[in-house]
């Protein structure tokens, strides 16, 4: 018997339900896939070994792109905002602004994103190619939580390791600033810094903290969860690559947002 066909104004909603339905699955799994990656950190025992090993991935490994990435940001912040400043005559608040600048948005954010193209992508092809290649069936195979010993360290340190890179992103940016200000431009060094300490105080940089410990908890979190459910094949590491990025990059930009809103 044949069945029924279904009416014209109909498939329209049946394709945004059907939609819906699939993105509600992606989101639970993308949030039980974070809980159980939060319950294997605290249930020994820990891996410290593998956590160690991703301290040097994530953290070691991306300190020249952080230093660079910071000198120039800090460099071309200082330059711009001293000649916008010029304009209103205000040349001796380069000091606060490059660090306000620097401390509350563009040093987490800049470091996060440049760590997400760098170690992010790399962290999501490595158990890509273990999930298409088997080896994360055979830790399950040989009763070993593969969550433990390739999740919960990477997300760990990323959650240790973001606020440091930025701390070193945001020092550098603001020499850097330094250079452009006071060594290029004429302002005074006792200004430059002595602004600085005036305007710049344990909030703002508690802020920055935040930002940078969340951003570290995203990007792990993404790059891990596409590399764990990859694609088959090399098209679907890549795809999968890709898509850590975009996603980690857009969720960077989305919650800096919000959690500028939330702390004042």
């Amino acid at each position: 018997m044949a069945e029924p066909a279904v009416p014209v104004v109909v498939r329209p909603f049946e394709i945004i339900g059907r939609r819906t339905i699939e993105l509600i699955e992606v989101l639970g799994r993308f949030g039980s896939f974070f809980l159980l990656a939060l319950v294997s950190m605290v249930t020994p025992p820990f891996k410290t070994r593998a956590f160690v090993d991703r301290l040097h991935y994530i953290g070691y490994r991306s300190l020249l792109i952080i230093i660079l990435t910071g000198a120039f940001t800090g460099m071309v912040l200082g330059l711009q905002v001293s000649l916008t400043l010029s304009r209103f005559g205000s040349e001796a608040f380069l000091g606060p602004a490059v660090a306000l600048s620097l401390i509350r948005e563009l040093g987490p954010v800049l470091a996060a994103l440049m760590v997400t193209g760098r170690a992010g992508s790399a962290l999501t092809a490595e158990i890509g190619i273990m999930r298409i290649t088997e080896q994360i069936d055979a830790l399950t195979v040989m009763a070993l939580s593969p969550f433990r010993y390739l999740v919960t360290p990477s997300i760990l340190a990323g959650i240790v390791t973001f606020p440091l890179m930025t701390a070193l992103f945001d020092v550098v940016g603001i020499f850097g600033g330094y250079l452009v200000g006071v060594k290029l431009l004429g302002l005074s060094e006792g200004t430059y810094f002595g602004e600085m300490r005036t305007f710049v105080d344990l909030h703002d940089v508690m802020t920055g903290f935040w930002k940078s410990l969340s951003f570290g908890a995203i990007v792990t979190w993404v790059a891990t969860y596409k590399g764990f459910y990859v694609g088959h094949g090399a098209e679907g590491v890549a795809r999968a690559t890709t898509q850590a990025v975009v996603l980690a990059s857009v969720l960077i930009l989305v919650w800096d947002y919000f959690m500028g809103s939330i702390l004042p």
